[in-house]
């Protein structure tokens, strides 16, 4: 019974949330007749705009599950974005260095950015678990440590010979290709990444330690639960699926090393990790949504003078609603007479 009204309070939520956001973007200047066309036709069944969600999708899949997979086991992982510049410098570091032969390139690359990022989202959690350093505070100002030393990178010893503040440009061999009709590499890894995510949290001893760790770590721990190295180890694959993100925006979008490859992904993972209610399969659903809403606001803002924190204000909006619908499932509105 809580089940079913949970989730007809949530579907209730989400056609408030489109409906405040739709009444939104009408008084901003879009026809109320032009929505459903900027939405669905020309971004869905537009060839191009559609291998423009696929392409964003990829990322956004990879954040969303970071962020759910660490929420599991109560660690607030708020270091999507520096996890994502380590994944990142891991990943151009072996492109630079020429390690191995070009059939392993890729492989290679994005194992040494699962490295790099599993290692930076180390730091956080030991000192969480040694030290009781508060993981929110810890990560989000390892995100400014990780983006000071990319720039130093970038403006130093890895700055391209064209004067530019980004790497050299990767080799062909080294980008992730396109298979067909707009699906690429990067978004088959990302759906592997869901599906493995899921197997994990739904069918595995770990899925199960997960849940006892969520519900009470202290209960948890007096039933015999290795607390401490399941919340180290879920930090770990939370920082590898970020750093995976990295090595896709890279090698599959931007060709190189850049130091604007990451800005954003930290709050679109955190938001899409809480509509999906840290469910890997409804994170890549989430991000799927979300890569349609961020495309079409960019057709938004070209066609319509939209500006980009439209967006934003609809995300924010949604978030709200979501997060309304739970606690009318909670709590339970008395009108006093």
């Amino acid at each position: 019974m809580r089940g079913a009204l949970r989730l007809f309070a949530l579907a209730g939520a989400l056609v408030a949330g489109l409906g405040l956001s739709a009444l939104a973007l009408i008084l901003a200047g879009v026809p109320a007749e032009s929505l459903a066309d900027e939405f669905i036709m020309a971004t869905i069944f537009d060839p191009m705009n559609f291998k423009a969600v696929l392409v964003q999708a990829a990322p956004l899949m990879l954040v969303g599950l970071c962020a759910a997979m660490a929420f599991r086991v109560r660690f607030w992982n708020l270091g999507i974005e520096g996890q994502m510049i380590f994944g990142g410098i891991g990943a151009t570091l072996v492109s630079l260095l020429h390690l191995g032969p070009e059939w392993a390139r890729l492989p290679l690359m994005g194992l040494a950015a699962m490295v790099c990022g599993a290692l930076w989202a180390l730091i956080p959690a030991l000192l969480k678990l040694r030290l009781a350093v508060n993981e929110i505070i810890s990560t989000l100002l390892l995100n400014y440590i990780a983006y000071y030393f990319l720039l130093h990178l970038l403006y130093g010893a890895w700055k391209d010979q064209d004067g530019f503040p980004h790497s050299p440009a990767y080799a062909p061999f080294e980008l992730l290709p396109d298979l067909s009709s707009g699906i690429g590499v990067s978004l088959v890894i990302a759906c592997t990444a869901a599906a493995v995510m899921a197997y994990i949290a739904a069918r595995s001893r770990a899925g199960i330690y997960m849940r006892f760790v969520s519900a009470n770590p202290g209960v948890a721990r007096a039933l015999g639960v290795p607390v401490a190295r399941m919340v180290l180890s879920i930090v770990l694959v939370s920082g590898c699926l970020a750093a995976l993100a990295g090595f896709v925006v890279t090698s599959g979008q931007e060709g190189r090393l850049t130091q604007s490859f990451f800005p954003g992904y930290r709050v679109s993972g955190v938001l899409i990790g809480f509509l999906a209610r840290n469910n890997p399969i409804a994170a890549a659903i989430v991000a799927l949504l979300m890569s349609v809403l961020f495309v079409a606001g960019q057709n938004l803002q070209v066609f319509y003078s939209i500006p980009p924190s439209m967006v934003q204000l609809i995300q924010a909006v949604v978030v709200m609603s979501v997060a309304a619908s739970d606690f009318l499932v909670i709590h339970r509105v008395h009108w006093i007479r």
